[in-house]
């Protein structure tokens, strides 16, 4: 406690004099573009901040202090010439691990920001290069965010540093500045004020609102540090503290501790591409929270109409189906501990007293949305016996017990892509295995009457799946095929439904197709020889392959609307059903998912094809899409070749946790993450 008394006599002696800015609120601006080209966070648990790397340029959202929502919106970096603002090409480098570097080339001048964290403390460090001529000026702007919200932030120069705060969290934008400014956004800030050129403004301080705080740069080789605390005298000590250490030694210890972490893991497979493989099992690392061990999140990303959540919306919260994926990823890559820390989250956060398991949840474990879905209550299950966890018995039984007692299961009110609910063959897939292996648990818990129940309902449901998900009347194909989900649990019927996400309305439930049907494949449920599942791949790849330069893919199902509209602007919440303006693409984690079916199937060759094909999907970074452009990219647009990623969530975690879990898979030639028991009594014993 000593150093505080002295930090907190600047923050009190130190303001800079100065006018207020004018133009409060100012603009709330939302969130930045979600395909982000890196993640940088260190291994420690001293260190509870995250920075995303942004792919036209310096950082996006810095999340603080948990990954479960940001507290800054964007540090950015703006060059100046006699002519105004420079314009440059932005390349992001890995360096290896989560090290990541931008290089800025304008006209006769480069900007070089290496990023790292301190894992000593709670500050993003950036090192900069500016090799300009005099001329040219470099300034940093920074948009803080903090506690999750983008307005209410208030801020002011103390001591020479750009200090901010709102509620109980703060930051501090420490370095060798020649002037500064505290300003409001598309008012008073400092983009606004440099625009011509020249830093006119010198506001002191801007009360509550939008705030946008900038610094004109001293040094032409210096280091910015953005440290975070509870109050502006521990932000602007944790600034300090990262600067005095210095960011050689900080790069050092950062990448240190994430080398570390790679030598506890498996060796890379030698059919996966290495840096992509070890980048995945990092970004899946780094996507746990710190104060909540096992609370792994989709992404740290905001895309399209997300972006305007104030606090952030769903890509930040904890999934139970995401989580799972995160997991078998983990897993894959021989990080056991970290799929333990998930389970134990999962069952944390397990509803009682029916056991059924959240939509999704704050990191903390709070519930969010209200959505039911059986495959999130059935996949901790499966992941429970995956890890031999004989523990997580009660968890296991409330859980099956919910899934074998609720009120017309296996029928769902949601599906794993949560805008419909019906009887899935994906949902039906894991509720199965669910059961199964719930019933092994229950035996090796002396439970022979749980067990019994179990088996007897996941029979019965494998019995009659065909029965409510396989049409024979349907316009694909004259043979029988899988459908997404049926309303009524009659496949032959023309029941329609409104797809949602903005989708045509009124569509006949047997045009509606969808790979998520390979669930039964990959769990154990049916072969892969299965007539009725090869026909459906056939009807799946008329449907909904994409074939492109990278790779072949899928879209998640027929006419999705959950993408970019056409002219590639945002998808909205509030398209209207039947609007017709937006696209879903393709998804690359549907390759893996594939990839696992050929391999189950033989074809160790296809598969492979699957896996570069996810590897070709990466953007810059080694970063992996949850979407990449199909065929239909905005029109008149450039940039948007086919195969490369949209402006969906970039790095999802589902799709490296897939990359990790099919390049596993094929090096082993199997799938491990199959159950043996559903296995061996659906498909050994015949």
């Amino acid at each position: 406690m000593t150093p505080l008394l002295p930090v907190l006599m600047v923050a009190t002696i130190g303001v800079a004099p100065g006018p207020a800015a004018p133009g409060a609120p100012g603009v709330d601006e939302q969130y930045l573009p979600a395909d982000k080209s890196g993640l940088v966070t260190s291994r420690t648990r001293e260190s509870p901040v995250w920075a995303t790397v942004q792919r036209e340029g310096g950082l996006g959202e810095i999340f603080y202090p948990t990954i479960g929502g940001p507290s800054a919106r964007a540090l950015a970096f703006t060059v100046t010439g006699r002519h105004g603002v420079e314009t440059a090409r932005v390349r992001t480098e890995q360096l290896g691990g989560l090290r990541f570097r931008q290089v800025f080339d304008g006209a006769g001048w480069r900007l070089t920001a290496d990023y790292v964290t301190d894992p000593a403390r709670s500050t993003v460090l950036v090192d900069l290069a500016f090799d300009a001529p005099r001329t040219h000026r470099l300034y940093a702007v920074y948009d803080p965010a903090l506690g999750n919200s983008r307005g209410g932030d208030a801020g002011r120069t103390v001591d020479g540093a750009l200090v901010a705060t709102d509620g109980g969290v703060s930051s501090a934008l420490a370095g060798t500045f020649a002037a500064t400014s505290s300003g409001f956004a598309g008012v008073s800030d400092g983009r606004t004020d440099l625009r011509d050129g020249r830093m006119d403004w010198r506001y002191a301080s801007a009360g509550a609102g939008n705030l946008v705080q900038t610094a004109a740069l001293r040094d032409r080789r210096t280091t910015l540090a953005l440290g975070f605390g509870g109050t502006e005298a521990a932000a602007l000590d944790t600034a300090r503290r990262s600067l005095r250490a210095g960011f050689g030694p900080v790069a050092r210890s950062y990448a240190d501790g994430w080398n570390a972490h790679l030598k506890g893991l498996t060796a890379p497979p030698r059919v996966a591409d290495r840096r992509l493989w070890q980048t995945s099992a990092l970004i899946l690392a780094a996507l746990e929270d710190k104060t909540h061990p096992g609370a792994y999140v989709a992404a740290p990303a905001s895309p399209w109409a997300f972006g305007t959540d104030d606090p952030s919306g769903p890509y930040h919260l904890v999934w139970s189906r995401d989580l799972y994926q995160i997991a078998t990823g983990l897993i894959a890559a021989g990080d056991r501990a970290g799929a333990n820390r998930a389970l134990d989250y999962l069952f944390r956060v397990q509803q009682r007293p029916d056991g059924s398991f959240p939509q999704n949840s704050q990191v903390d474990g709070t519930p969010v949305w209200g959505g039911l879905q059986l495959d999130e209550v059935a996949l901790p299950i499966v992941l429970a016996y995956q890890l031999g966890r004989a523990d997580a018995w009660p968890g296991v039984k409330r859980a099956a017990d919910f899934l074998a007692g609720y009120p017309g299961a296996p029928f769902t009110p949601q599906e794993r892509w949560e805008n419909q609910s019906g009887y899935s063959p994906n949902t039906i897939a894991t509720a199965i295995a669910g059961l199964v292996c719930a019933a092994d648990l229950a035996r090796s818990r002396g439970d022979a009457a749980s067990a019994d129940r179990y088996l007897a309902t996941a029979d019965a449901w494998r019995d009659r799946v065909k029965t409510w998900t396989v049409t024979t009347t349907g316009p694909y194909s004259a043979k029988p095929y899988f459908l997404r989900l049926t309303k009524d649990g009659d496949p032959d019927a023309g029941t329609t439904y409104d797809i949602g996400d903005g989708g045509p309305t009124g569509v006949d439930q047997r045009r509606v197709v969808d790979p998520s049907f390979l669930d039964l494949v990959r769990l154990g449920i049916l072969p892969p020889s299965d007539p009725d599942v090869v026909n459906t791949l056939a009807v799946v790849d008329a449907q909904l392959g994409v074939a492109t330069p990278r790779g072949f893919f899928w879209h998640r199902a027929s006419f999705d609307g959950f993408g970019e509209q056409l002219d590639g602007s945002q998808w909205e919440y509030d398209e209207p059903p039947g609007s017709l303006v937006s696209r879903g693409r393709a998804w690359p984690l549907l390759s893996g998912e594939r990839g696992e079916y050929e391999i189950a199937a033989g074809d160790r060759r296809a598969a492979a094809t699957r896996l570069a094909a996810m590897a070709a999907a990466a953007g810059p970074g080694g970063m992996l899409p949850e979407q990449v452009w199909d065929r239909t990219p905005p029109a008149g647009r450039p940039g948007f070749a086919p195969g490369t990623p949209t402006f969906s969530a970039t790095p999802l975690a589902w799709t490296h946790a897939q990359y990790l879990r099919l390049a596993r898979n094929l090096a082993e030639g199997r799938i491990l993450e199959r159950p043996a028991a559903v296995a061996d009594r659906y498909l050994t014993a015949g």
